[in-house]
This record gives structure tokens, C-alpha cells and sequence, in this order.
């Protein structure tokens, strides 16, 4: 009997220290919102329809309430998103009464500036670079708000929360200046502008907890679905749209997955997985020993596939 109750104890103590955990990292990404809608003259939020961005909507509604959110929200979109991202997308702009802003990654091809990839490993995730930094130009943007955490690459883990690019869009990480005591400088010079990445001290369990807690919506996609897909390079792809390149020699099999994260279809992995609400899926990130990039294909085109595409101005 008093096993049981240290173990209770336990778990009870676990919980109450993950929630202020969560209300911290809460309190600090609505204070880096506040510094951004202080600091800079035009601000945007990234937005696909992902969890992380998701987050970022719930995170700035707390910032500005009563207010509206002061700043439009952007997509770059690949054409290859996946549907349910998409429609969850549209919908939420629509419920919350926020200006979105969309940009085709469709545009930048037809226009010349960028090329469309060819083969089994294709995909336009690093087209949207192209994309976004003349979106950026287009619309004047200072501050360029995302979902960008240090736990999810290595590259990432360089980052500021206030990540100064050049007037080219570029990041250099031996030019970033130091955050010392939560201290935010926002000040540029002309051409340049910030990342700015609220969540960057969240980890992908954070983002879950967080989520549990605030009872967010979020795509279904997230949750265990049966779809039709094949196995490449130990990796379970989707098999329901013709985005997705696939050899005839490669069976399509239903199997009950569902998508830790949701970039392009091109290149976003599933896993096999029976979480089909939120707290099974925060039971199971908490048990996983694999990174939610690890099934992103794009990050192992070389050793320093991220960091490459940050420097030339990705997100």
C-alpha cells in the first residue's frame, strides 16, 4: 500500500511539474510576441496548418486578447501539402476571422526561378525558398514569425529566438548576437530582416503537452488513420496521391499510421502507430527514441542538409 502511494505521489508530482513547465514556456513565447509586435513594423506568421504553427496561433491569440492578432499569417504553399492540412488550414482562418496570405511554390516554377525536381527522391521543399523570400519582398516584411524549435535538427539548435537575416535573405550563424537575460534586440539595418522563433525552447513533447492541455484542434492526419501506402527505404509513404513518386515494384498496402510532422507528401514519412487522440500521442512521443525529422526525408539528402537551405534563406 505505501508503494502504491509513492508511486501516485509520484505521477502526481510529474504532472504538476511538466504543467509549470508548460506555463513557462507559455509565458515566454507570449512575451517574444509582445517584443515582436513592439519591435518591428510588419510582422507575419508562418502558418501551414501544422501543429507548431497551430501552436502559434493559440500563442499570439493569448498575446493579443482581447485583441485580434495584429499580423496577417502566410503560406508558402508546395501544391503538395497533404488535404487534410490544407482544408484544417482554411477552415481555422476562417473561424478565427484572419487575413492568410498565399503563395505558390506552382508560381515561382512556371516563372522560371526555380526547377522542377525529378525522380523517386523529388520533392519542392527546398523550392518554397525561392518562394518565400520573394514573398518577403513583396509584402515588406521586418519579422518573419514560425514554428522553428532547437530540438528538431541540429541546425536549428544554432538558432536565436531573433534570427537576423541579410538583405539576400540569408542566415549566417557566426553573425547572430547573443540573448543574454531574455534580452531581445530587434533593431536591423535596411534589407534585412528577423526569423523570429517563439517556440524555439519547446521540445516536440511540449508542443503535445501543450496542445492536451489547451484542448487545441489540430488536422486528423495527426492521429491514427488507416491509408493506403508503400515501404521505401525502411520509411512508410502514402500511396493515395500521385505527388508521391513510386516504382511499380512497390506494393501499396493499407497499414494503420498516422504523421508525426506534415511537411510536403514528397517527403514526409508515416509511422505506424494505434494513438488515435491526443493523450495516447503524447504517451507515445514521450516513449519515442526517434526525432520527428526522422521522417523527413529532406533532411537526409547530406550531413548538413538543413543548415545548407537555412543559409540560402529556408526557414
Amino acid at each position: 500500500m505505501e508503494t502504491i502511494e509513492k508511486i501516485e505521489h509520484i505521477k502526481g508530482t510529474a504532472v504538476i511539474n511538466n504543467t509549470a513547465s508548460i506555463n513557462s514556456l507559455e509565458n515566454e513565447a507570449i512575451y517574444i510576441f509582445r517584443e515582436v509586435a513592439a519591435q518591428f513594423e510588419k510582422p507575419v506568421l508562418l502558418f501551414s496548418g501544422g501543429k507548431d504553427s497551430i501552436t502559434l496561433v493559440r500563442l499570439a491569440q493569448k498575446a493579443f486578447y482581447p485583441a485580434k492578432i495584429p499580423f496577417p499569417l502566410m503560406h508558402i504553399d508546395t501544391g503538395h501539402n497533404f488535404p487534410e492540412t490544407i482544408e484544417f488550414r482554411d477552415r481555422l482562418v476562417k473561424e478565427l476571422g484572419l487575413e492568410l496570405i498565399i503563395r505558390n511554390v506552382q508560381d515561382s516554377i512556371d516563372q522560371g526561378k526555380v526547377k522542377e525536381e525529378s525522380g523517386r527522391y523529388s520533392s519542392r521543399n527546398q523550392l518554397q525558398t525561392t518562394t518565400l523570400l520573394d514573398a518577403i519582398e513583396e509584402f515588406k516584411f521586418d519579422a518573419c514569425i514560425g514554428g522553428a524549435r532547437r530540438d528538431e535538427e541540429k541546425a536549428r539548435a544554432k538558432e536565436r529566438i531573433f534570427s537576423v537575416r541579410d538583405d539576400f535573405g540569408q542566415w549566417d550563424e557566426k553573425k547572430q548576437r547573443p540573448e543574454l537575460f531574455d534580452m531581445l534586440n530587434g533593431e536591423i539595418e535596411l534589407g534585412q530582416n528577423v526569423r523570429v522563433f517563439p517556440i524555439s525552447n519547446w521540445t516536440e513533447l511540449d508542443v503535445w503537452s501543450y496542445i492536451e492541455k489547451e484542448d487545441i484542434e489540430i488536422p486528423s492526419i495527426y492521429f491514427a488513420h488507416t491509408r493506403a501506402t508503400f515501404v521505401r527505404d525502411g520509411m512508410i509513404w502514402t500511396a493515395d496521391d500521385e505527388v508521391v513518386f513510386r516504382d511499380d515494384n512497390e506494393e501499396v498496402v493499407d497499414r494503420v499510421v498516422r504523421f508525426r510532422t506534415v511537411g510536403d507528401m514528397s517527403c514526409t514519412a508515416a509511422v505506424l502507430s494505434d494513438a488515435a487522440d491526443i493523450t495516447s500521442v503524447v504517451r507515445e512521443i514521450r516513449a519515442s527514441t526517434i526525432s520527428e525529422r526522422g521522417a523527413r526525408i529532406d533532411d537526409k539528402r547530406s550531413e548538413a542538409a538543413m543548415e545548407k537551405r537555412k543559409q540560402q534563406g529556408y526557414f
